[in-house]
């Protein structure tokens, strides 16, 4: 049985998902599908990934149930406005052959185009209309969040970042946890094998008997952060995935928390970065 966390609209999704950026073609269908068999049961894409149809064929093609995944994907700035977040759902609805999309999210708040809040306000209806089940945001300051909740009343059961022990993003937690939003982490192994790499983290692997990769992971997890890590490797993906049969002591856990550098490894700022 996967282990899940609870959001704010009263539904939950799975405590480790599987990310697909940037797989593409029929690699992303095998990939989504290995992902499946190996035992994920969330899964991350997004329409700008442009391997939405890849993913929902490997859904098909899975014995997994479609009830027991858990399938987010995201709006891209191109449609931003309260119309445009409607036809980028279709478009994603259709690419990835379903009738109702899991977690939809705004990939980026894009705030010189201003449109972020109506691009809520589809979403907020798309998920009264039973489409959606779950909305939140990605890439999204708590500013940009408060915006959200005075103009619609409605918060995000989601709020998906970078996010590793170098850079540990501990007032945007605090604003998630003060709010009930869960915090979804983005290249929560870092970037380039770097942290891979890290005396402390590879001390630790060593005591508990894992690799670097599985400590990282169940790091997020045991602070309730859903790490979404991405692999094209079937051994690497079913590696992440067995992150269950360990812990990390209290004092393991102190440890990696001092491994945080303050400053994200991409140079996407929240509230000047642009993806269309």
């Amino acid at each position: 049985m996967t282990q899940t966390i609870a959001l704010n609209d009263g539904t939950s999704i799975p405590t480790i998902g599987f990310g697909t950026y940037p797989h593409d073609g029929d690699d992303s269908a095998a990939n989504t599908e290995h992902a499946l068999e190996v035992g994920y049961r969330l899964i991350d894409t997004a329409l700008s990934y442009e391997n939405e149809a890849e993913v929902g064929e490997g859904l098909r093609r899975s014995p997994v149930s479609r009830d027991e995944v858990i399938v987010t994907t995201k709006v891209p700035g191109r449609h931003h406005g309260y119309d445009g977040a409607r036809e980028s759902f279709a478009a994603s609805a259709k690419a990835l052959g379903l009738e109702t999309i899991d977690l939809l999210l705004i990939h980026w708040p894009l705030p010189r185009l201003d449109k972020y809040v109506d691009t809520w306000r589809a979403l907020v209806d798309l998920q009264k209309e039973g489409l959606v089940r779950s909305i939140g945001v990605s890439n999204f300051t708590p500013d940009h969040i408060r915006r959200l909740q005075d103009a619609t009343g409605v918060t995000p059961a989601v709020n998906q970042i970078e996010l590793h022990p170098y850079f540990q993003q501990h007032e945007q937690r605090a604003f998630h946890a003060e709010h009930g939003i869960v915090t979804e982490a983005w290249s929560p192994l870092g970037r380039g094998g770097d942290l891979l790499k890290e005396p402390t983290l590879v001390e630790i692997a060593e005591s508990l008997g894992v690799s670097v990769g599985q400590v990282v992971l169940r790091w997020h997890i045991e602070q309730g952060i859903v790490p979404i890590p991405k692999s094209k490797n079937p051994d690497r993906q079913r590696e992440n995935f067995d992150v269950f049969s360990f812990s990390l002591t209290e004092d393991q856990i102190a440890a990696i928390n001092t491994l945080d550098k303050g400053t994200p490894i991409w140079d996407q700022d929240p509230n000047v970065y642009e993806e269309f």
